[in-house]
């Protein structure tokens, strides 16, 4: 990347303070970076208002801009934090940004900030996301989106869209690899003590998080149970059996006080088994494999294509969390 790279972020009332501060703080991070190596800063962020007003964040956090977006240059990022309610958006700042956006190299959201973006008609015909307790409303509100809920960001084109709150970091940090190499970028991730990064395609949330607790003690043991040894029997027989129920019984109750038929959990709590070790541990795909119930690394491997569109290795390397810092 040649030259300084303008970044850009609206301010509004009720702006979520992090979707704010964590992109800024990774861009600067990266001018932190090439300084410290004897070279020049990449990039040049600015925060601003309509009218240059000050803000407050939904925490009540009072932020000051820097400019005022009204004839403000076109930037070569353009940021659009969460914090806005969906049905009720700043139709002025929507105005703003309908004659702005098309001049800006690339636009990007955070979290709830995709409601502007889509709002502005940006995002009609493109793939996008945004927190996944909003990604239905998008998707009503705005039929012409393909809207995907389980990643944490999603590129198309010159527009990215993030997930809720932290994922802002994950985009900001793939945006800098982007401009700057894998080499800073690391860097960056290390001094801000995060990972890189967070495939894109990565889910927003935990297994666990993302099913229910069961109402029933042995039907919460079996999640116990599975979440502890997802190299063990997890076929639906040796479940019930633990659960003390019929297998026909279990898989009904299960699946409805879940949310999600036993397999598919059992799926899902061994790809997150994996995942963890393969970010925190430095054992063989192989180890991995056997650890985790799969048996087989291309068993394993066949599952990391289908839930997440990169192999165990490649996903390993993405990851990086076994880097010393």
């Amino acid at each position: 990347m040649g030259g300084v790279h303008n970044v850009q972020l609206m301010l509004y009332d009720g702006v979520k303070g992090l979707d704010v501060v964590g992109p800024v703080e990774v861009f600067a991070s990266a001018n932190d970076v090439l300084t410290e190596r004897g070279g020049a800063p990449a990039y040049a962020i600015t925060t601003g208002s309509l009218g240059a007003v000050a803000v407050r964040t939904s925490a009540r956090l009072r932020l000051v801009p820097d400019i005022d977006l009204d004839g403000a240059p076109a930037p070569d990022t353009l940021v659009a934090p969460g914090g806005c309610v969906p049905g009720e958006l700043d139709l002025s700042l929507v105005s703003w940004l309908r004659g702005a956006g098309p001049r800006a190299g690339r636009l990007v959201s955070v979290c709830t900030g995709a409601f502007v973006l889509a709002e502005a008609g940006f995002l009609a015909g493109r793939r996008a996301t945004t927190h996944w307790a909003y990604c239905a409303e998008l998707a009503d509100l705005h039929p012409d989106i393909t809207v995907v809920a389980e990643p944490i960001f999603v590129r198309d084109g010159n527009i990215a869209t993030s997930a809720g709150v932290s994922a802002g970091i994950d985009l900001a940090l793939a945006l800098v690899e982007d401009d700057l190499g894998r080499d800073v970028a690391l860097t960056v991730a290390r001094h801000l003590v995060v990972f890189l990064r967070r495939p894109g395609n990565q889910a927003q949330f935990s297994a666990q998080m993302s099913a229910q607790l069961a109402h029933r003690e042995p039907l919460r043991d079996v999640q116990r149970w599975i979440a502890e040894h997802p190299e063990a029997d997890l076929s639906v027989t040796a479940l019930a059996k633990h659960a003390g129920l019929s297998p026909r019984h279990f898989t009904r109750a299960f699946t409805q006080e879940v949310g999600v038929a036993p397999g598919r959990y059992v799926d899902q709590v061994r790809l997150e088994a994996a995942r963890l070790r393969l970010e925190d541990t430095d054992d063989s795909v192989s180890r991995v494999a056997r650890a985790c119930g799969y048996g087989t690394p291309e068993a394993m491997r066949r599952a990391f294509l289908r839930a997440l569109a990169v192999g165990p290795a490649e996903y390993r390397r993405r990851f990086a969390s076994t880097v010393e810092g």
